[in-house]
């Protein structure tokens, strides 16, 4: 989790907050339980000595319980904040203990919880509500950062950030939009990003293809891929995607354009050439698999997703190649129900604490 770019610069992780450096090497591990240990730990120690500090925890609490889907105890961890916005949270509030620092010390990560949990409860209205409000926010700081910028690199580094972060919450907004089917709403908020963002970015077309292509507009997915293949040789340099993400991008753009032609053939030839520049490319190695099958090539599509969690275990594990595998396992063996519980002890022996391993079905 980072520090809101608009405050004042810090000399390391650990000057943020206590031992933040291992919060944060627990959260890259997926140690998710250990960090809830940490964090009461800490707690029961009475360890947190600033506003800061408590802040800070709590905000990886929340993101654990997140991940271990305990909603209703990472909401009410929330419900025991103020405003977000409160001075209670404010640096200059507190200038004995922070000197000359300003700004809000609440985490990103945090807001985007906020708005992210109800969902997570059956709140929809709710979390929506929350989100619209976070992007009004995020905007507000894009524009400041924006509007800062005088040719140093920390004015512009902000602005980028924001910029990044108004993507974020503007596509988790599209995707409850999506799970209603509300098209309309979904194109006029992407439509909007690209007005009012860099629109040369690949990403934006990119997911605009994919949502004409959920309302059958096959012929205004493939203009919007086009753009997104003709604009990755444009993308501004410090961009968040490496050249091999790029043509990654256009590859499976173009494969899904042979998926709804049941060119499966064509297909599987763009996923492979994916995995070649990147072997650890999921949505591939998970979409050349389905072709596979498609192809009724059921023994090479359970070896291409077999070989993958043995070559890269802790990056193609997830559910959704999981699920795959386990469907194919069905369709292929008698004996299925054995060889997904070996799965299933081998995925308990190596997957992260937030893996859900109901999905081998067992």
């Amino acid at each position: 989790m980072e520090p809101d770019p608009l405050s004042n610069k810090f000399g390391s992780l650990n000057d943020l907050a206590l031992e933040l450096a291992s919060l944060q090497d627990l959260a890259n591990r997926g140690s998710w339980r250990s960090i809830l240990d940490k964090v009461e730990r800490a707690r029961s120690l009475s360890l947190l000595a600033t506003p800061h500090d408590h802040l800070t925890y709590l905000a990886y609490n929340v993101v654990a319980l997140t991940k271990l889907r305990r909603f209703s105890d990472a909401s009410s961890e929330l419900d025991s904040l103020d405003d977000l916005d409160s001075h209670h949270y404010r640096y200059e509030t507190y200038p004995k203990i922070y000197h000359n620092r300003t700004g809000s010390m609440v985490p990103f990560s945090l807001r985007f919880l906020h708005a992210l949990v109800p969902t997570k409860l059956g709140q929809r209205q709710e979390g929506l509500d929350r989100f619209y409000l976070l992007l009004d926010f995020v905007r507000g700081k894009k524009q400041k950062a924006t509007s800062n910028q005088g040719g140093e690199g920390h004015e512009e580094a902000s602005a980028r950030v924001w910029r990044r972060r108004e993507v974020s919450v503007a596509n988790a907004i599209i995707s409850l939009h999506l799970m209603n089917k509300e098209f309309g709403v979904c194109l006029s908020l992407i439509n909007d990003l690209i007005a009012r963002g860099n629109p040369l970015d690949p990403v934006t077309f990119s997911k605009l293809g994919y949502i004409q292509m959920q309302i059958g507009d096959l012929e205004g997915a493939k203009r919007s891929f086009d753009l997104a293949e003709k604009s990755s040789s444009a993308v501004a340099e410090g961009a968040a995607m490496s050249e091999a993400e790029l043509k990654n991008l256009a590859s499976r753009n173009r494969a899904l354009v042979y998926l709804v032609g049941k060119d499966y053939v064509s297909a599987v030839r763009e996923y492979e050439e994916c995995m070649e520049r990147d072997p650890m490319d999921v949505v591939a190695i998970n979409n050349k698999a389905l072709c596979l099958m498609y192809l009724r090539d059921l023994s090479d599509s359970i070896k291409v997703l077999e070989s993958s969690l043995e070559r890269v275990p802790t990056v193609a594990l997830n559910e959704t190649l999981v699920v795959n595998l386990c469907s194919m396992y069905e369709l292929a063996y008698v004996n299925h129900s054995d060889i997904k519980r070996t799965l299933s002890n081998w995925i308990a022996r190596v997957a992260p604490d937030d893996f859900d391993s109901s999905c081998t079905r067992i």
